[in-house]
């Protein structure tokens, strides 16, 4: 056996190889995360039209956590935000669902007038359907009179209102096709008062090529909506992942449009077509309308994605962004099984919790605007 060496039984210091990628991961990931922030900005520029230089500190939670700081007006009381979704104790549970199904009878600021509101987003999956449904089901259930017309085929807002919509029955595809008054396609949601819906049915497939030929039809919701004579504070409109005919007649129809983004990449690319085809829209058949809200939806606290793409579009589009932000919950996926929005299935929740914050910003901006 040969002689140990001086160095044997003594701690040595390794040097690192800055040049061997394999042992200079931190700084690899380092970049790679700066290489994302800057795709990230360049699409949201790119959408834009308006470079940004730099961008705004992420949001300042931890990622295990809440990611929506907790309005004290959602829920009363010194709550951790360390508490998980499927843990919280029964007690806080109970009294956030006291809030959000509202027993007491509390309301939002009503606006001076009609609010129209469009949302869009040819990007699938992005929570146009979820968003719609639950942020009319929040208002619905603090005191304003609400409708939800589902312009989308496949009639998922319908769905989510447990609102029949099989062929035959009248749907926004006979409003727009044949004519009829909106009222006569309008019924009343069971369980939320004050909760109107315009279903669609599969029909509506169609009704882009039957329109073709006719003359006006980007103006036939908006003639719809402006005959209907009940009084309605809220009026969205569930636009289907496309930017064809049926999405032009509710920018035509609207006066405000609500975008939701999803907090990743993909759903950030062609959303420059999207606010190109709103400018569109205002410059030659609808003065009026204007992008009033964005909602930052699904968003994982877990993912340094998520904090990038929340900052961006923060950074971008200002005060136009709600500061209630919807995550990825699995109660607002399973809610639409039971013709349920996550406000009635499970009011405890997070998700539910954060389209109550969603639903009295939009109340009180729309408050503090003159004409709203």
């Amino acid at each position: 056996m040969g002689s140990a060496s001086p160095e044997s039984g003594t701690e040595q210091v390794q040097e690192i190889d800055v040049s061997d990628p394999a042992q200079s991961a931190p700084h690899s990931l380092t970049s790679a995360a700066g290489e994302s922030q800057q795709r990230i900005r360049a699409v949201l520029d790119d959408a834009t039209a308006v470079p940004r230089e730099t961008a705004p500190a992420p949001f300042d939670v931890p990622r295990e956590t809440d990611p929506l700081a907790m309005d004290a007006r959602v829920l009363p009381g010194d709550v951790s935000r360390e508490t998980e979704d499927d843990d919280l104790p029964i007690a806080i549970e109970a009294r956030r669902a006291v809030q959000v199904l509202n027993p007491g009878h509390n309301t939002f600021p009503r606006p001076a007038k009609r609010r129209v509101m469009c949302v869009a987003n040819q990007k699938g999956g992005v929570g146009k359907t979820t968003t719609t449904v639950n942020l009319a089901v929040a208002l619905a259930l603090h005191g304003s009179r609400v409708m939800v017309i589902d312009l989308d085929p496949q009639g998922n807002a319908s769905t989510g209102l447990s609102v029949d919509h099989r062929a035959g029955v009248p749907s926004t595809y006979d409003v727009l096709v044949d004519g009829i008054p909106l009222a006569e396609a309008t019924v009343a949601v069971d369980g939320v008062p004050n909760l109107y819906c315009v279903p669609a049915t599969i029909d509506l497939a169609g009704a882009e090529i039957e329109l073709v030929s006719v003359v006006a039809r980007e103006n036939r919701l908006r003639r719809a909506i402006d005959a209907f004579p009940a009084d309605i504070d809220y009026i969205f409109i569930d636009c289907p992942p496309s930017l064809g005919l049926l999405t032009v007649n509710a920018l035509v129809a609207a006066r405000e449009v609500l975008i939701p983004i999803q907090c990743e990449y993909y759903a950030l690319e062609g959303l420059g077509q999207l606010l190109r085809n709103v400018e569109l829209v205002k410059a030659h058949l609808n003065n009026d309308v204007q992008i009033t809200t964005i909602l930052l939806t699904m968003y994982d606290g877990r993912t340094k994605l998520a904090d990038q793409v929340a900052a961006e579009v923060r950074g971008h589009f200002g005060d136009t962004v709600l500061e209630a932000v919807i995550p990825r919950s699995v109660r607002v996926s399973e809610a639409p099984g039971f013709g349920q929005s996550v406000i009635t299935y499970d009011p405890g929740s997070r998700g539910s919790t954060s389209y109550l914050q969603a639903a009295r910003e939009i109340a009180e901006r729309g408050a503090a605007v003159p004409g709203h």
